[in-house]
Parts: C-alpha cells; structure tokens; sequence
C-alpha cells in the first residue's frame, strides 16, 4: 500500500475509486465500506485509495474535550488499511483551515491529484465548508468532475449500525469482547515495550510494559488474558495483562503491564501487539505481597486455559 502524506503532491495517473472518513478503529463499518470499494474498483479495472483525517474533526474544534480516546493510532490505521487490502491511503492532517475549504475546491483538487472516477461515500457523508458536500451535491460536482457517487448502506450488527462510538463505551466499560464483536478483530495495542519498576521480577512473575501514546484509548482498569506479538513476526504468545496504576504498590498512573507466558527475552525497545481477549477481573487493592501473587498466579491459571480454547483473529 502507498502512504500519501500530503494530498497536494500526490499525482496517481491510474483510475481510482475513492473513500474518504477518519477510520478510527477500522471497525466492521468501516470494513465494509472498504469491501465496497474494493468491488467497485475491481469492476472499473481501477485502484482503491482512503483519504483518512488524522486528527479527527473533533479534536480540532473541541479541544477541551475528552482527547485521549482514539481506537487507533496514524500507524495503526496505516497496518489495518494495507490488511484490509487498500492500494493507496491518504493520511490527511485535519485542520480548521481545512474545514473552510469548499466542497468545489476540495473535489477538485482530491480528482485531479488522485485520478478519482468513483467516489464511494455513506447516505449521510458530508464534506467542505459547513458541510455543504452532501451526497446530492456531490453527484452534482461528479457530473462536473466526470467521476461517479455510489452510496454504501450503513452496516448493521442487529438493528443497530456499527460505529466508533460504541467500540469506545465497550473499551471504557470493559467488555473487550464485544469490541471485538464490532471491530470483527481483537481491540489491540501496537506500541514499544519500555522499561518498568521491574517489580514483577521480584515476585516471580516479570512483565512487559508497553508505552501508551497520549491519545490512545485503552481498555478500563483490569486483568486481561491476552496475545502478544512480536512486530512483523507470526507467533502470538498467550499471556496476561494488567491496566491500571497498581494500587497494591500505590501507584497514580495507568500503565499497560504484561506478563508472556514461557518466555524469557529481552525486548526492551522492541515493538509488540498487545490484543486483549477477555476481562478476567477488575483492578484491585491487595493487603500484601502474598496475597497478590497467589492472585496473580489465578490470573495466569484462568488466562491459560481461557486463551488455549481461543479461535485467533485474522487481523
């Protein structure tokens, strides 16, 4: 997959059919979009390219807001995109000069800097200034343009359709198996592993800390079983996780520590994927060492059998 950086110097020569979106979490929704993209451009012999806004609308306009809560990260959004099997993403700054530009300035430049000859959008899609590029209008501008508008149908799990939304209340709640369900993959982490207080160590059971990026969502506070996977590498090795800021210890802020199990490796500095499975528990105070590592030995016991019956994931 080519990454564009900035839409002004891409000059693809070949017919593209286009989407455009933020893409935050590349959940079944989107996914679906993507499928539809794909077989339009299969039946016009042409490529596919996303346009994805990084950072979203929200965050720009309302920065005072919750902002930590982004289901993926610019990198991550690059790996699923190129999983999903898109040829050609455009990762786009949004920006309040942006958000002013009309939706004549902006189609014209995204046709002439993409070779678009299909726009691939859902019923509600909207873009420039004040929104002013709805569907209508943007079938308007495609008679202009020579390129043609076909909308995809909201994709619905049940009655309810699929958003970004929903995959956030399900992480802040805990319930990384219905995120699952929404994202049609395990909710996961891809970040470096750093250097802790190396307590784990000490009570038998040493742990990978994993850097969380500032605007990262992570699941609530709690003991995950979880994969871990190497950067680049097939094997997903079963392990168990806390989220939380280790009260036992009293500890202030929220770290993601795992421990592998049946390894033993220096990867400090390396970069894995943390997918979380299931929440075997909330985060808890214990009274004293003892205590804790007989529940972290539970822990380890509960996440092995739970991970040894687990169907994996393809992405």
């Amino acid at each position: 997959m080519q990454v564009i950086r900035d839409l002004t110097e891409a000059q693809l020569t070949e017919a593209t059919v286009l989407t455009i979106g933020t893409f935050d979490g590349v959940h079944r929704g989107h996914q679906d979009l993507i499928n539809n993209l794909k077989a339009a451009a299969s039946e016009r012999q042409a490529q596919t390219a996303v346009i994805a806004f990084h950072p979203r609308p929200k965050t720009v306009f309302a920065p005072h807001l919750y902002g930590n809560d982004y289901l993926t990260t610019p990198d991550e959004r690059i790996r699923l995109l190129e999983a999903y099997g898109v040829d050609n993403l455009v990762l786009m700054p949004f920006s309040k000069e942006l958000s002013q530009i009309s939706a004549l300035d902006f189609v014209k430049l995204v046709v002439e800097s993409l070779c678009v000859v299909e726009l691939c959008v859902g019923y509600d899609f909207a873009l420039g200034k004040n929104r002013e590029g709805n569907v209508e209008k943007l079938k308007a501008l495609g008679q202009q343009f020579n390129y043609d508008v076909t909308i995809v149908e909201p994709f619905l799990l049940g009655s309810q359709v699929v958003s970004s939304t929903q995959v956030r209340q399900e992480l802040v709640s805990g319930n990384v198996r219905r995120a699952a369900y929404l994202l049609g993959r395990y909710p996961s982490l891809t970040t470096e592993v750093v250097e802790g207080a190396r307590r784990g160590r000490t009570i038998g059971f040493p742990t990978a800390n994993l850097a969380v990026p500032p605007e990262r969502l992570i699941p609530a506070n709690g003991v995950y079983a979880t994969f871990i996977q190497h950067q680049g590498q097939p094997h997903r090795y079963p392990s168990v996780t806390n989220v939380g800021v280790r009260p036992s210890f009293g500890g202030v802020e929220r770290t993601v520590e795992t421990h592998i199990f049946d390894f033993n490796e220096n990867i400090y500095g390396q970069t894995f994927t943390l997918e979380f499975v299931e929440r075997l528990r909330p985060e808890q105070k214990f009274d004293g060492i003892d205590a804790l590592v007989a529940q972290i030995a539970k822990d380890a016991e509960q996440a092995r059998a739970l991970l040894a019956k687990e169907v994996l994931s393809a992405v």
